[in-house]
């Protein structure tokens, strides 16, 4: 299967687990890269197309002393209730679909990674050729929420509780990477694995292109 002619790798992990570690590396490799993360935060920001619709739906009491969207002001609120989660991916998910899209389009490499936690759920997973899951524990998806992000114990964990179990992207995923280990251990299996890939991205099905 070949999407827009890229072969197309979906990667998806839940918060802190690592996704951004196996992005940098597949860059490295030669990957084209597309982080579903970083365009809703271009889309939240005051001239963003989502950012309207996001202060309509919860308030200027979200919005920081610039104006801008505070993501951690909104986290509060959504993490805390499910029906205003699904209320806000209702929102940004259709604009950072046509983005994604528009990306993989004007790719010049032949391999593109799109890196999202929802990548399953939008219903990216179908479009992929394969699909990875990066995993770890979760005290470690809690401790590295607070060292890096600042995070409270409450907070972090709100966020990790919010997100589907790491069970169900691995269920879906054709390679899993353990983030669970050393730097070294992540980077060794992301080339096994991408090794493995080039025999198949130099054969594409045409069959099945679209």
């Amino acid at each position: 299967m070949v999407y827009h002619g890229k072969f197309l790798i979906g990667l998806t992990g839940n918060i802190a687990c690592g996704k951004s570690t196996v992005l940098r590396q597949l860059a490295e490799l030669g990957a084209h890269t597309v982080d579903a993360d970083a365009l809703i935060q271009v889309i939240l920001r005051k001239d963003g197309a989502a950012y309207g619709p996001v202060v309509q739906e919860f308030g200027e009491g979200i919005l920081g002393t610039d104006g801008e969207i505070d993501r951690r002001a909104l986290g509060r609120i959504v993490f805390a209730d499910s029906e205003k989660l699904k209320r806000l991916e209702e929102i940004e998910h259709p604009i950072v679909r046509r983005l994604i899209d528009e990306q993989i389009r004007q790719a010049e490499e032949s391999v593109v990674v799109v890196d999202a936690i929802k990548l399953i759920e939008s219903g990216w997973a179908d479009k992929c050729d394969r699909v990875w899951a990066v995993t770890c524990l979760r005290e470690q998806q809690i401790e590295r929420l607070m060292r890096t992000r600042h995070y409270s114990r409450e907070e972090a964990e709100l966020r990790v509780s919010a997100q589907s179990p790491q069970e169900i992207k691995v269920s879906r995923a054709d390679t899993v990477i353990d983030n669970s280990g050393t730097l070294q251990d992540t980077r060794r299996q992301v080339q096994q694995a991408w090794e493995k890939l080039i025999p198949l991205v130099d054969t594409p099905d045409d069959e099945s292109a679209r």
